[in-house]
């Protein structure tokens, strides 16, 4: 849900277009596996994405690597802010309960689903059953229908669904929290029968096209025992709901767990801040630091609302550390994890990606991500993890190693071990794990398929222990679901340019290697500044030539490349194990 005044509604003319379409610290405390959301529990969270951009991924990409479900945004009618630039948060303004929307409408959204079911990927809804549109605000929403203050004739409401207007002016006021307006929306009565049975018509008709879920938006605005009475009256009771209850006054989310799962917006702040500070270590007593207990808790390192509203400490533009934080989320056992992934934005309120009708465009073409979407979940360190997640399932942590700070590595029984870097300089060191012998490839690296790897491998010993150079602000996750291959010696590279870059530019690095992004600039490696040099640690295959170039990148994807029409730079890496720093400026 967003948390802002509404603006000005909306303009009728995009409707028809829109109805169409090293100290050694303890071992961690054990943790339970994730609560049973399926097999595969990951969660990914297509943040805007229209329907079928979200059916073609479930084939592409999420079923073959193993992600449980797919969360999409809000499916019913909505209003139309023309005026505001279709902002996102547009789509959390309920007209009534017709599906369509600016991402498609019925028939799409059912092949969607089907689709998604096929590659064996569930589907959780976004459902907003508090409110409705704004107050003392009237138009025409994406399926065409009217609405007016206190008025949705197509469900139909009329005043007496409401509760009367009123602001919520004191969160430890459990009242005003349920019954008033939440950014001046028109809060529906949710303890009327009448109103709980237009939306379990909401909720069923979903599930008759085959929807296995939901995430119940602005949870907190609603008495626990509404939220009863509507998971009562589904047709599918076994339903997965997950419930938005953010954590602070008259309601706490341990009120909501008799219900459903619990969004745990405490487990960002806490493993989000220990990635972005660099203290990984805090994290080996990650349980007994959270409000809800693993089989309950719903997590996430950033969500739509977090990673706009300033809570995260980390999103997209965070570069590696970011992508260590959801790294870890799914390798550590606690919760059901859901991962972000929208697309690029410059102000909170802005919409995705659109035509100039408000419509949203696919998120996709071909094989890769659009202009202007994010795709987080493609990224190795994410999509690579949740094979690792699945076949962990059900172990505990094992071998917890920190250096106090900065650092630290640990394995999932006899199964997975990871490790983390968040220092400045290179971690080289012999880890201990409980892993059988044999050859390991680094899924956060390379791409395990055919029995070989595209990235680094490592040899793990009859005793369990392996070396590896690890650069700053990176990570390695062995598993036994990706065994074979040619063991690769690794030479750690530090790239560090004296560089200028424009306002709202940063640098980055880019090669032929793996490591270095294979020429793909939306895999170049970021560059971390520093007194006028930006600098960044790769781990490159010892003895080998390579290419690379450094860029200018913006967070909308725009890229300057440096001696654009020339050659571009060459080395060859040193000898295995050794380390090497390449000083150089960047040539405009």
């Amino acid at each position: 849900m967003f948390r802002r005044s509404i603006a000005a509604l909306s303009m009728a003319t995009a409707v028809a277009a829109l109805a169409a379409t090293a100290v050694i610290l303890p071992s961690a405390p054990s943790a339970s596996a994730a609560p049973p959301a399926g097999q595969n529990d990951t969660i990914v969270h297509l943040f805007e994405w229209n329907w079928p951009s979200v059916g073609r991924e479930c084939t592409s990409v999420l079923g073959p690597k193993g992600f449980g479900a797919v969360q999409v945004s809000p499916p019913q009618e909505h209003v139309v802010l023309a005026s505001s630039g279709y902002p996102w948060w547009q789509d959390y303004q309920p007209v009534s309960y017709q599906l369509v929307t600016r991402r498609g409408n019925r028939a799409a959204f059912a092949a969607m689903v089907s689709t998604c079911h096929a590659a064996g990927v569930k589907v959780y809804v976004d459902a907003v059953l508090n409110h409705m549109q704004g107050a003392n605000q009237s138009g025409t929403g994406s399926a065409g229908n009217t609405y007016a203050n206190f008025s949705n004739p197509a469900v139909p409401y009329s005043s007496s669904d409401f509760h009367p207007a009123c602001a919520i002016n004191d969160y430890n006021n459990q009242t005003q929290v349920q019954t008033c307006q939440l950014s001046s929306l028109t809060d529906l009565k949710t303890e009327s029968t009448y109103v709980r049975g237009k939306e379990d018509a909401y909720l069923n008709d979903l599930i008759s096209l085959g929807v296995d879920g939901f995430r119940l938006d602005a949870a907190k605005h609603m008495a626990v025992a509404d939220i009863a009475a509507i998971k009562a009256g589904l047709t599918k009771p076994s339903s997965y709901l997950y419930q938005e209850v953010i954590e602070g006054g008259a309601d706490s989310p341990t009120q909501y767990t008799s219900t459903g799962d619990v969004t745990d917006f405490r487990y960002g702040d806490v493993v989000g801040a220990a990635f972005a500070n660099g203290t990984p270590s805090s994290l080996s007593t990650l349980p007994s630091q959270m409000l809800l207990a693993t089989d309950k808790a719903q997590v996430f390192i950033d969500n739509h609302d977090t990673e706009r509203n300033g809570r995260t400490k980390l999103n997209y533009k965070s570069g590696d550390r970011y992508y260590l934080a959801e790294g870890f989320m799914l390798a550590y056992p606690f919760g059901t994890p859901s991962v972000m992934s929208g697309y690029t934005w410059t102000s909170a309120d802005q919409g995705p990606p659109a035509s100039s009708n408000g419509t949203t465009t696919d998120a996709t073409s071909g094989t890769n991500c659009a202009s202007g979407w994010t795709c987080q979940h493609r990224d190795r360190r994410i999509e690579n993890m949740v094979a690792l997640r699945n076949t962990a399932r059900g172990t505990a942590v094992t071998n917890w190693w920190s250096n106090g700070s900065t650092q630290i590595g640990f394995g999932r029984g006899s199964v997975a071990y990871t490790a983390f870097n968040t220092g400045s300089s290179s971690l080289t060191r012999t880890f201990q794990t409980s892993l059988p012998a044999g050859t390991y490839c680094d899924v956060m690296s390379g791409d395990f398929s055919g029995g070989s790897c595209s990235g680094t491998s490592y040899t793990v010993a009859s005793n369990g222990t392996f070396t590896a150079t690890l650069g700053a602000n990176k990570s390695l996750a062995l598993y036994t679901g990706a065994r074979g291959g040619t063991t690769t010696s690794t030479v750690a590279s530090t790239f560090s340019v004296a560089a200028s870059p424009a306002s709202g530019q940063s640098v980055y690095v880019v090669g032929d290697a793996t490591a270095l992004g294979a020429w793909n600039t939306a895999s170049a490696i970021p560059l971390t500044s520093s007194g006028g040099r930006y600098t960044a640690t790769v781990n490159l295959p010892a003895g080998t030539a390579f290419e690379y170039k450094y860029i200018y990148k913006t967070a909308a994807g725009a890229v300057t490349w440096e001696r654009d029409g020339q050659a571009n730079r060459t080395h060859t890496s040193g000898a295995a194990g050794s380390s090497i720093t390449y000083t150089e400026t960047f040539n405009g």
